[in-house]
């Protein structure tokens, strides 16, 4: 008895698209970012992997604001997240201004 091929089994598998080979699919609406790395579409200015460029890791405890690796928990300019700053003459104490 012969065995009928799947027509969908037969077929080459297509080429994924990536950003390496069409960098314009980054700019794409829905896409996570508009930069290239690693083959995929990423945001530089807050991807904690990719921070401010390509395979720029933020340590532990750390999240990337504007392309930067700060953390949280003491920076007066980003306390508790990204582009929240404390009032002039505060700190930031565990993720809050004026803590205590």
């Amino acid at each position: 008895m012969k065995m009928k091929t799947n027509r969908v089994l037969a077929q080459k598998p297509r080429a994924t698209t990536t950003c390496d080979k069409y960098p314009r699919v980054c700019t794409a609406k829905g896409s996570v970012g508009p930069d290239c790395c690693n083959k995929q579409c990423v945001n530089v200015m807050n991807d904690k992997v990719n921070c401010g460029m390509c395979g720029k890791k933020c340590k532990y405890q750390e999240i990337c604001c504007k392309g930067l690796c700060v953390n949280p928990s003491f920076d007066a300019k980003n306390c508790g997240n990204c582009n929240k700053r404390c009032k002039k003459g505060s700190s930031c104490l565990y993720g809050m201004c004026s803590y205590a």
